[in-house]
């Protein structure tokens, strides 16, 4: 198995006969004729079915390969239900890479008909020489068009409504992706022997090494570019993380990870016009999508960033980016609050802005944030995130004790500098309110920490 996307092919297997024209079709011959060298052309893994149909429930591995496979080549000459029932579940999953095919010996059915379709040419059933030329090339064609973009959506359910969510569902609830899936694994092997680099410099080196080793990103299966960009992200590769997503195929770049991760490194990277990037990328999915955690989350840090450099320059408008912080954190942790992140960063940001309202609101969330992270094991964690929350409570609330004691499994669980530079960040915005003897011993062991990780 190889690191390139899936293309499932759907169609019926051997010689079958169509039951309208009396035609026996050689399916085989179309395949290996046709089928499989354009996909291969196009650089992508053909997976042709290998159970036959015969009428019933369709069984679990075909709803894997429909809904889990990039790419889909549907042959739908026999105008057999089951092939259209699969088609039908394969547009509910995905907006666009489905590429249906059929022989022109008979009208298929009105509703598939309107579907942007590829007809070919049989000869008494069987597929010449010249016309399997054709249909590689106009199979060649479309996959190209999905692969290079921009992409074209292929299903009505899509067309008809922009905003029906996509299914985006793990290659685990599956058995028939299980060499895929152990594929990934050694992928994500060869990821994390170069994250476990001593420096974020040859953490970032090691990533770009394995990058071009990928080849064509294009066709690359998408959990394979994600995960390539999640290690960018931990060796804090901002740039590395903005090139690589430059470069996915249009279907990937639409993911809402995706784009969360792209504004985030963005704003992290804040080159010129990067951070007014960011703030775009996540207000469109604001308003595309509703909100959420890590959504409010990602446009809560964009704002709390600018906040910093303004109140550095002394500008006026640093307190309207800190109102804008607070009020996107707390939408993401009022989305969901269960996800303590938004909600702990809210409580310093009002902390930080002071005033008798502020603080009040600060206290009312407090609570709630920390019985989330409760939930989550608080201090007998060993999430990074769960054990800097609780860090971050204690110190608002003084809770020197709890805080001596959180503080050396957050720094053994920190597995990026990042990381500990968020919490820094966080920890110095209170430091600024209420600068004690006991935050100011805290603070260098982080710092150490960071440095250390950053090499």
């Amino acid at each position: 198995m190889s690191n390139k996307a899936i293309c499932f092919v759907d169609m019926p297997f051997g010689k079958k006969p169509d039951l309208a024209s009396g035609v026996e079709v050689d399916f085989d011959h179309i395949y290996e004729a046709a089928i499989r060298p354009a996909i291969e052309e196009a650089g992508l893994e053909p997976v042709r079915g290998d159970q036959e149909r015969t009428g019933g429930i369709i069984q679990i591995p075909m709803f894997g390969r429909l809904l889990l496979s990039e790419y889909v080549v549907v042959d739908m000459t026999l105008a057999n239900p089951n092939v259209f029932y699969e088609m039908g579940i394969r547009h509910t999953a995905k907006p666009f890479t489905t590429v249906p095919i059929f022989a022109a010996i008979h009208n298929i059915p009105f509703d598939v008909a309107l579907v942007r379709s590829i007809p070919y040419n049989l000869d008494k059933g069987h597929l010449t020489d010249e016309d399997a030329a054709k249909l590689k090339e106009a199979i060649l064609a479309r996959l190209k068009e999905a692969i290079n973009g921009p992409t074209s959506k292929d299903s009505p359910i899509f067309q008809l409504i922009p905003s029906f969510p996509a299914i985006d569902l793990p290659h685990e609830v599956t058995e028939i992706f299980q060499d895929q899936v152990r594929h990934c694994d050694e992928f994500r092997d060869r990821l994390a022997q170069a994250r476990a680099k001593p420096s974020d410099q040859e953490r970032e080196a090691a990533l770009f090494g394995i990058e071009q080793s990928l080849g064509n990103l294009k066709v690359a299966q998408a959990t394979v570019l994600v995960d390539l960009m999640l290690s960018y992200r931990d060796a804090s590769a901002w740039g590395r993380m903005i090139a690589l997503s430059d470069n996915f195929p249009d279907s990937l770049k639409s993911n809402i990870m995706v784009r969360q991760q792209r504004a985030l490194a963005l704003n992290r990277r804040n080159q010129p016009v990067d951070r007014d990037q960011a703030l775009s990328i996540i207000e469109k999915l604001v308003k595309e999508k509703g909100g959420d955690p890590e959504t409010f989350g990602i446009l809560g840090r964009i704002h709390k960033d600018r906040y910093k450099e303004l109140k550095k320059k002394g500008s006026i408008m640093a307190e309207a980016a800190l109102d804008d912080a607070i009020d996107a954190y707390r939408k993401g942790f009022e989305s969901d609050p269960r996800d303590y992140y938004p909600g702990v960063n809210a409580v310093t940001l009002l902390i930080q802005k002071g005033g008798e309202d502020a603080l009040k609101e600060a206290q009312r969330l407090a609570p709630m944030v920390s019985f989330g992270v409760a939930r989550r094991g608080g201090a007998s964690s060993s999430d990074y995130w769960d054990l800097a929350t609780v860090l971050e409570l204690s110190v608002i609330s003084e809770d020197w004790k709890m805080a001596v004691r959180v503080l050396p499994k957050l720094m053994a669980s920190a597995k990026a500098a990042w990381m500990i530079q968020t919490t820094l960040d966080n920890l110095l915005l209170v430091k600024a309110v209420r600068d004690t003897a006991e935050l100011n011993g805290i603070i260098p062991e982080l710092q150490a920490r960071f440095e250390e990780l950053n090499g």
